[in-house]
């Protein structure tokens, strides 16, 4: 039988942009599995809500920074000031369950010929893979044919070649036949987009076509800034959502 998965990063506590995607996923058909390359929470308004809801549908997740921030799990040091108070902020509105849940995710996971991490193999918290340089290591460390990332926010692919990795931005519609190439994969963000586009990003991958199809949607941005504000979080984080930056 086929098999669908909506493929997700950095959803960010976004809860109204998460409902959303999972709805438009499954207007084409039945959604097998979710799996998420980390960054659940953070940022935004809805921590407990974004992880229930990805819970309920036994999500494939490994831990983000911002993940690990909230649950205690890593200090707030290296974030900027806005980042480092919705992280202190989202530990406080998560139950001891919940943060146990959070600390209990991998940093990196396998599932058939995919590899999930938030950053890089090499730095899997932090590293911001952007460069042929960093995907030439990323190559070198993955053991599965295929390895999904998260933690920029930029939908994009990197494909392995003889002469060097090349790499790909993906837009809305985007069909990548994964073919017998070794590929990287950022699905974009779920919660929180900064490639100019505020329009939230995810892919569904058909295991039987062997394809990923890209998608951007728009959500109810505004309901989430209204729920930001409510709980006091950074204007700055706030604005940005709508800018898509």
């Amino acid at each position: 039988m086929p098999v669908r998965i909506a493929i997700l990063a950095d959803v960010h506590s976004n809860f109204v942009a998460l409902e959303r995607i999972l709805d438009h996923a499954e207007g084409g058909g039945k959604v097998d599995e979710v799996w998420a390359a980390g960054d659940l929470v953070g940022y935004g308004p809805e921590p407990s809500e974004t992880i229930d809801a990805l819970q309920r549908r036994n999500v494939f997740a490994v831990a983000g920074n911002h993940d690990l921030a909230a649950c205690g799990q890593m200090g707030v040091e290296e974030f900027n000031d806005a980042a480092a108070e919705a992280a202190l902020w989202t530990g406080t509105m998560l139950s001891d369950e919940e943060k146990e849940y959070l600390a209990s995710l991998p940093l990196v996971a396998e599932r058939g010929d995919f590899t999930l991490v938030h950053g890089s193999l090499r730095h899997p918290e932090w590293e911001y893979l952007l460069t042929t340089e960093q995907a030439l290591v990323q190559f070198q460390l993955q053991s599965t044919k295929h390895s999904i990332i998260g933690h920029s926010h930029l939908p994009f692919w990197i494909e392995e070649q003889p002469d060097g990795p090349s790499m790909y931005p993906a837009t809305d519609g985007t069909l990548l036949d994964l073919g017998t190439r070794r590929l990287i994969v950022n699905p974009g963000s779920a919660g929180q987009p900064r490639d100019g586009d505020p329009r939230v990003s995810y892919i569904l991958y058909d295991d039987e076509a062997s394809t990923m199809s890209f998608h951007r949607i728009e959500y109810d941005i505004v309901t989430t800034q209204q729920r930001m504000e409510a709980a006091g979080l950074s204007p700055w984080l706030v604005a940005r959502l709508a800018r898509g930056k």
